[in-house]
């Protein structure tokens, strides 16, 4: 084993050293090519060799690499700024940078906050989450979520957050009720807990539009995010969409919200906002929420270093230029449909898979011991993390995870490849993946 000073995710296990990328595939310093069937964690949307990204980078470096925000704003933030603005839904015009997915839910919990101290409703600090949601790493983020596994070792030290039930159709939709009656049904929870809380207690309700890597792909049913959006109308409680992983037309819309034909009050997007050429995230907000501090204390009592870092923000316009001048969000969803068939045609059928999911090129893939019970393998067999080493020995980056079904039992493989993926590459990521879930589930 290597000698190294870097302290890795697993102290366990030696990873390949990345050497370069191009387009959807990335080659380590042997030489050996990976097909990135999960854009790392749904990240490199846009490959991993678009000269024209790498061109705004390069040009604003020579500019001007750095200016801090107490000081100076800077042309490339308040442009990337108006375009977010100009495609988002409607009354999310004020935009946060920030440099990662769980800053942007921080900053989203701390701005709810302040919204309440700032209309002179400070005992409203309360919030709602799912079981089986993932929301960031960081302690304020890692306590909005459900993510039963990293949430463990630090329990003691988060706020105390309520969780409800996913929208989780596979498994918790009766034989005998819709998926409309489900929907309303497991919706009506978020009812019910505000209740139980006091909607005088209760400040927002966080949810990933759709859900991403703790239960892989879950695909809300039509009128569920109606309901829930009604709902915190009624009681006064913000709304909160995390779209760091499924935003940025990663499901087939700049914002996956659109397809639910709702509009949150804050929302949540990261990785695929610089296709990870840069790192960057950003909260957007409603006019109300920005309107209320404006008026009351006159800032936002929160900050970093690096937020609207000019170069990530050069780097994140020609990223969402792109995206949306050549209509990637579009071709996601044709691409995606193309995937979905592929997988159903590949794995429908197999005696391990359980549930084939998604929107977009952003599919979830549930691993199942037996498909008539739809029981999990025993945890003990670490099913996906198998998977993860033998996919790389294979030359495929995918993202599996434990604990899909409670946060303890089952498997999923999350499939988010880069957008500019070919029909080729789409077969060759099925293949792959079928060669994998045998040797490892056999």
């Amino acid at each position: 084993m290597r000698k190294s000073n870097i302290f890795p995710r697993h102290t366990n296990y030696e990873l390949p050293i990345s050497a370069y990328g191009e387009g959807c595939y990335i080659f380590d310093i042997n030489g050996k090519k990976y097909l990135d069937g999960s854009c790392g964690a749904a990240v490199s949307c846009l490959g991993h060799s678009d000269s024209s990204i790498k061109q705004a980078i390069i040009k604003q470096t020579e500019k001007l690499a750095f200016a801090h925000t107490s000081f100076f704003t800077s042309e490339p933030a308040e442009e990337l700024a108006n375009t977010l603005s100009l495609n988002s839904p409607k009354g999310l015009n004020k935009v946060y940078f920030v440099s990662s997915g769980s800053e942007a839910v921080e900053a989203s919990l701390k701005l709810a906050k302040q919204y309440f101290n700032e209309i002179g409703k400070p005992q409203k600090h309360k919030v709602i989450s799912r079981r089986q949601s993932y929301h960031g790493n960081t302690l304020g983020a890692l306590a909005a979520g459900g993510n039963v596994w990293r949430r463990s070792f630090f329990e003691d030290l988060l706020i105390d957050t309520s969780l409800i039930s996913p929208c989780y159709q596979y498994r918790h939709q009766s034989p005998d009720e819709s998926s409309i009656d489900y929907g309303l049904r497991v919706a009506n929870e978020l009812e019910k807990e505000i209740i139980k809380l006091g909607p005088e207690n209760v400040m927002a309700f966080i949810a990933e539009t759709v859900v991403g890597a703790t239960a892989g792909a879950l695909t809300p049913v039509e009128g569920y995010f109606k309901r829930i959006r009604e709902i915190c109308d009624q009681y006064g409680v913000l709304l909160i969409l995390d779209e760091v992983m499924c935003g940025m037309g990663r499901t087939g819309s700049l914002f996956a919200c659109d397809d639910e034909k709702i509009v949150p009050d804050i929302i949540t997007i990261a990785k695929g906002l610089g296709a990870g050429y840069q790192p960057i995230g950003a909260m957007l907000c409603q006019d109300f929420i920005y309107d209320a501090i404006a008026n009351g204390t006159g800032f936002f009592q929160h900050g970093h270093t690096y937020l609207g870092h000019p170069v990530a923000c050069a780097g994140s316009l020609a990223v969402i230029n792109k995206l949306i001048n050549e209509k990637f969000p579009n071709q996601v969803k044709e691409k995606g449909e193309i995937l979905q068939q592929k997988l159903e045609k590949i794995l429908g059928q197999h005696e391990f898979i359980g549930d084939i999911r998604g929107r977009g090129l952003f599919r979830g893939i549930e691993i199942v011991k037996d498909r008539a019970s739809k029981n999990p393998f025993d945890k003990n067999l670490n099913i996906a993390g198998k998977i993860k080493k033998e996919a790389l020995d294979n030359g495929l980056i995918c993202y599996p995870m434990q604990g899909t079904v409670d946060g303890f039992l089952g498997d999923h493989i999350l499939i988010a490849p880069p957008f500019i993926i070919n029909n080729s590459e789409i077969d060759e990521l099925c293949e792959k993946l079928k060669k994998t879930i045998d040797t490892v589930c056999y």
